[in-house]
């Protein structure tokens, strides 16, 4: 039988917890509150936590100085095609070094490897150079074409179908089937619970991209929602940050609803993605 854990083991453990919940809410709730204040309650010291006149005047400065419908629809262009890529390309490639045999497959399983413990601002000025070289400057597809599939999603979908019984392949293959439609029919529709989690934390990287986009996209036209933010809160003098917290509650918003409405799939691929 399982010993009774003592009371205050249970307290203990609900005090931890509580103020961990605490640690990570707050930032939140403080952006949510800071974007309802004047930019003279955010400024003033000691700071209030709860504003004393809620206005939603940041909002409207927001919307009126920004061209938000532009930047959105950038943003959710690239972010879209980013993961539609990553979820197409990476179960791909991780379908391949996990079930097929191939010449150099080790050697490309090492190249994903090794590409994962390489810092993207290593490869950042070459990849610009690339995409400057091909045209792609100050373009939708220059946002988006360099990050269609990432190692780290070639790793998780391997370590997935790794997991996934060989039985039906082999069936797969004795009824005639080629590859394609072994990976189309058997394997993709297996795939839920690690495209989930794929795919949430693609869109999520790709939605916060900041420093590329910044880069990349020299003109108004091809902005995305953080750069602008970036661009049009701050000036020479000093940052509105009123404007920039109401911003950041607008940034937000699609990630929430993104993350409600496949949650139990993220959690089910986190929990069932091992590494062997």
């Amino acid at each position: 039988m399982l010993e009774k854990r003592p009371a205050w083991a249970t307290a203990l453990t609900y005090v931890l917890l509580s103020l961990a919940l605490i640690a990570v809410t707050a930032p939140f709730i403080w952006m949510v509150l800071g974007s309802v204040k004047t930019d003279a309650e955010l400024r003033q010291v000691p700071p209030t936590w709860w504003p004393d006149a809620a206005t939603l005047d940041n909002y409207t400065q927001l919307f009126a100085r920004m061209n938000f419908a532009q930047y959105f629809v950038n943003s959710v262009i690239v972010a879209t095609v980013v993961t539609v890529g990553n979820l197409l390309f990476c179960s791909m490639l991780g379908y391949a070094l996990a079930m097929l045999n191939f010449r150099f497959k080790n050697l490309v399983l090492a190249l994903v490897l090794g590409t994962l413990m390489i810092p993207g601002v290593v490869t950042f000025i070459p990849l610009y150079v690339l995409v400057v070289n091909l045209g792609m400057a100050d373009t939708l597809p220059g946002l988006f074409v360099p990050f269609l599939a990432a190692p780290f999603g070639v790793f998780l979908m391997r370590q997935f179908v790794q997991g996934l019984p060989a039985d039906l392949i082999d069936a797969g293959r004795v009824d005639g089937a080629g590859e394609l439609a072994i990976f189309g029919r058997i394997i993709l529709p297996l795939l839920g619970p690690a495209m989930a989690t794929l795919g949430i934390l693609t869109f999520l990287g790709s939605w916060n991209n900041f420093l590329w986009p910044l880069v990349v996209a020299q003109n108004e036209h091809s902005y995305t929602l953080p750069v602008a933010l970036a661009l049009y809160t701050t000036g020479q003098n000093q940052t509105n940050y009123g404007l920039m917290l109401a911003g950041a509650c607008v940034v937000v918003l699609p990630l929430l609803i993104v993350f409600l409405l496949f949650q139990r799939r993220f959690i089910e691929g986190i929990a069932t993605t091992g590494i062997k």
